[in-house]
């Protein structure tokens, strides 16, 4: 459900423009697929596109699913102070926002989507002064636990490792502007459509 407090003028940003939106959430809880119907819908809708330092995997298109960087190329974009944020993930590979092109999409009028993980989302509330970040929650842990084991893509002691971190993410639920339970998928992009300010014309 959308936060009651947070005025209609602040979800849609000042003089028409919108804020730049982090979308949190456990893995499995259909935060993909939420906003690729959110970008079907609104075409203003601009979704970051994260670098990584990991290889590509079968089905990997550079540009679309991440940017694949090299470690030299990484760690210049850190030098460059060139990423909202970034992380190294299991010890295995690092990955991060371009800030260019959040800021680019921004100037243009364009309303900013950024998928990140807890750690980076208040990395990038941090840095990005009037970011606004949404939660999309399962109905239940049961339900994600569903929606994961039915995916078949994951071996048990993943499956497992993942319910053990949506359980501290589900913790957090309480730093962030709204929380979107994602019981129905079209249900849920209306609510984000509110909280964007999308919806305001």
């Amino acid at each position: 459900m959308i936060d009651p407090n947070v005025p209609r003028d602040r979800a849609a940003g000042s003089r028409g423009t919108f804020p730049p939106v982090v979308i949190v959430g456990p893995s499995g809880v259909g935060k993909g697929t939420v906003v690729a119907r959110l970008v079907e819908r609104f075409p203003v809708v601009w979704v970051s596109v994260s670098v990584t330092t990991r290889a590509p995997r079968p089905g990997d298109v550079n540009g679309v699913t991440y940017h694949f960087l090299t470690d030299a190329q990484f760690d210049a974009l850190i030098a460059a102070d060139g990423l909202l944020e970034w992380a190294e993930v299991f010890g295995l590979a690092r990955y991060g926002t371009p800030l260019a092109p959040v800021m680019a999409k921004m100037g243009e009028g364009r309303a900013v989507v950024m998928e990140l993980d807890v750690q980076g989302a208040r990395l990038a509330r941090a840095r990005l002064p009037g970011t606004r970040v949404v939660f999309i929650a399962p109905p239940s842990l049961a339900e994600l636990e569903r929606r994961l084991r039915g995916r078949r893509t994951e071996s048990e002691a993943q499956i497992e490792r993942r319910l053990e971190t949506a359980r501290r993410e589900l913790a957090s639920q309480g730093e962030w502007d709204a929380v979107i339970v994602n019981d129905d998928v079209d249900d849920a992009v209306d609510e984000l459509v509110k909280f964007i300010g999308l919806d305001v014309g």
